[in-house]
């Protein structure tokens, strides 16, 4: 199953607050506190971030963490690459080509190229201001967001997409 680990999760909640007041300089143990994490696990993301540019962080008594970029130009591209330990990858071979044994010889590896393209993709085009608004749509956990239109064997399939009743 593909998830998202905690740590993304989390450091997606610290920005996702942050960028309601994008100006403000928050310390982390506000952070934490507000959000309810903890405050190792908050400076640890904090850092991270920080080493990608996302935050920027400043000493003193006014001292804490701020926001690198603007929400709109923080995608969650950018997050996952800077918390997760490995390149982004839906597969072994999508995120350190070479290895896999079979990898030469796989003949589903090309496909999976092209999945990780389209969520790699999209993951780039989704920003830190998208994820404070709420989204248009909600999908229910019991059941699939999109489902294919059914067609008879042998019948053309639409290309279409639709939402379920």
């Amino acid at each position: 199953m593909l998830r998202i680990s905690k740590i993304i999760d989390y450091g997606t909640l610290v920005l996702t607050h942050m960028a309601g007041e994008p100006e403000r300089v928050y310390s982390a143990a506000d952070l934490a506190s507000t959000l309810g994490l903890g405050q190792p696990t908050v400076s640890k993301i904090l850092k991270l971030l920080g080493q990608h540019g996302l935050v920027r962080s400043s000493r003193g008594a006014r001292g804490g963490y701020a926001l690198g970029l603007a929400p709109e130009n923080i995608s969650i591209a950018q997050v996952i690459d800077a918390l997760e330990d490995q390149p982004f990858g839906l597969t072994e071979c999508t995120a350190l080509p070479g290895a896999c044994s079979v990898e030469s010889a796989c003949h589903i590896r090309s496909n999976w190229q092209r999945i990780n393209a389209i969520v790699r993709h999209t993951l780039e085009d989704i920003s830190i201001a998208d994820m404070v608004r709420p989204a248009v749509i909600e999908f229910s956990l019991n059941h699939r967001p999109l489902s294919r239109p059914k067609t008879k064997p042998g019948a053309v399939r639409a290309a279409a997409w639709s939402l379920p009743e």
